[in-house]
């Protein structure tokens, strides 16, 4: 069903303690395993020569950054989780125009990267995503804050996907065409993401100073 069929719900300027208890929680453990796959990832990817593998890694950073954002503003007044996600939608989109840079110089370099290396990490990095996918998804329809932490692992996931099915694409081909083709998808996807969480975000401030008007 389309989310525009049913009416918003009330904007909670405070937000429910138990809730925001457990949304830190889940935050802390997604936080850990981003960063633990950040290091795994660039380091593969870079040994491998993968413009996917390293955007993937980059963007498990970011990530990680995000999460201890959301940190620090869970349960503050509304207007500071939407600051802080209009925050993370600028950091998404820094990613999506780094990863573009990095697709256009491995295309006119001709990087061939090595499919068994892409393969084996995009496998455990997609393990990791999932659980993380698992996690937040009872908060997927919260303020921004929260929306946008469930938005950074659902595109990771969607991300993780395409980096195996590069990986089959270059050995197949033999050319690392596939490789930068996954790259820009994932460029693409923290844009689109990136645009929802700033949407979501502008939307909840205008309605913080329309409230404090009245």
């Amino acid at each position: 069903m389309n989310d525009c069929c049913c009416d918003p719900p009330p904007l909670k300027f405070g937000g429910d303690d138990k809730r925001n208890e457990a949304f830190r929680r889940v935050l802390w453990t997604v936080l850990l395993v981003n960063a633990s796959m950040f290091a795994v990832e660039i380091g593969a990817g870079l040994a491998a020569g993968s413009a996917s593998l390293q955007a993937d890694s980059l963007d498990f950073l970011g990530d990680a950054a995000n999460y201890a954002i959301s940190l620090l503003v869970v349960g503050m007044a509304l207007r500071y989780r939407a600051g802080a996600a209009l925050a993370k939608g600028a950091t998404m989109v820094a990613f999506g125009m780094w990863v573009m840079g990095t697709v256009i110089w491995h295309a006119v370099h001709g990087t061939l990267p090595s499919a068994f290396t892409m393969g084996g990490v995009g496998v455990a990095a997609l393990a990791a995503n999932a659980a993380s996918f698992g996690l937040l998804w009872a908060y997927r329809d919260g303020d921004a804050n929260m929306r946008s932490a469930w938005i950074c692992t659902r595109n990771d996931v969607l991300g993780n996907i395409a980096v195996l099915l590069a990986a089959i694409g270059v050995f197949e081909t033999g050319t690392g065409w596939p490789d930068v083709f996954v790259a820009a998808i994932m460029a693409v996807l923290a844009i689109q993401g990136a645009s929802l969480v700033i949407r979501q975000a502008v939307g909840e401030l205008r309605a913080v100073r329309l409230a404090t008007v009245k």
